[in-house]
């Protein structure tokens, strides 16, 4: 099965070298973003969609139309959120016309959620995590934060777990139905670049995931089980999410 997808993708990238025009300078920074992209798709069944991007005039600024985005780049705006697939055909269309569009994840429903907190916390939380034995998914990293791959959950869910807690640092964000996530290498919004601080292991013979499909994904429910903990026993009684 492994062998079949690969050729499927590399069929995919012959096509769209007919399809692309010619790179004007050796080697094309683009190709790793669609191929993010189909990977997604392909081996994963995972959602996807071109983010909004930067500015030509000013690679700094955000493409859509608001001068004040919190996040440069990195969401949707045309086509929307709805419009995610994991269709190639529809994956490659939107990547031959946008060849630098960040790839955003569409969380929820049967697609990978994801819990996210401050870089520097997520670091030490994790590592502490790592020495327990607690087995996680993949992790998506930027400068400023890092998101936990968790398996889908409800909003219903997700309420029900932070009503039953005492407390859950305020730094903690989270990823579900109807929100995104940007995926590696897409540029960040807040400068740099995204990358997998843990990879997917893809597994196409469909033994990984929870549901037999796609990479191992832990339950919301013990992530945040882990980081509410690794917040309250931090040493001095402070926390180490909270910031």
């Amino acid at each position: 099965m492994r062998e079949i997808l690969g050729r499927r993708l590399q069929r995919l990238r012959d096509r769209l070298k007919t399809l692309r025009p010619a790179p004007g300078r050796s080697g094309d920074p683009a190709l790793p973003l669609l191929d993010a992209a189909l990977a997604c798709v392909t081996l994963r069944q995972w959602p996807v969609l071109p983010g909004v991007g930067r500015s030509g005039a000013d690679s700094g600024r955000c493409a859509c139309p608001d001068p004040d985005c919190a996040v440069p780049g990195a969401h949707p705006f045309d086509p929307g959120l709805l419009a995610a697939t994991t269709d190639p055909r529809m994956v490659a269309w939107w990547w031959t016309n946008r060849p630098t569009a960040p790839v955003l994840l569409a969380t929820g429903g049967s697609a990978p959620c994801a819990v996210s907190l401050p870089a520097n916390a997520a670091a030490r939380a994790v590592g502490r995590l790592d020495a327990q034995g607690m087995r996680l998914g993949p992790i998506v990293a930027t400068p400023t934060r890092w998101a936990l791959l968790v398996a889908p959950y409800s909003l219903e869910r997700l309420g029900e777990l932070l009503y039953a807690k005492d407390h859950v640092p305020s730094s903690l964000r989270f990823h579900g139905e109807g929100g995104y996530l940007l995926l590696p290498p897409s540029p960040a919004s807040g400068g740099g670049q995204v990358w997998w601080e843990r990879a997917p292991e893809d597994d196409p013979a469909g033994s990984a995931g929870p549901d037999g499909g796609g990479p191992w994904l832990p339950e919301v429910e013990a992530v945040v089980h882990a980081l509410v903990e690794a917040s309250t026993g931090a040493s001095g009684g402070g926390s180490r999410l909270a910031y």
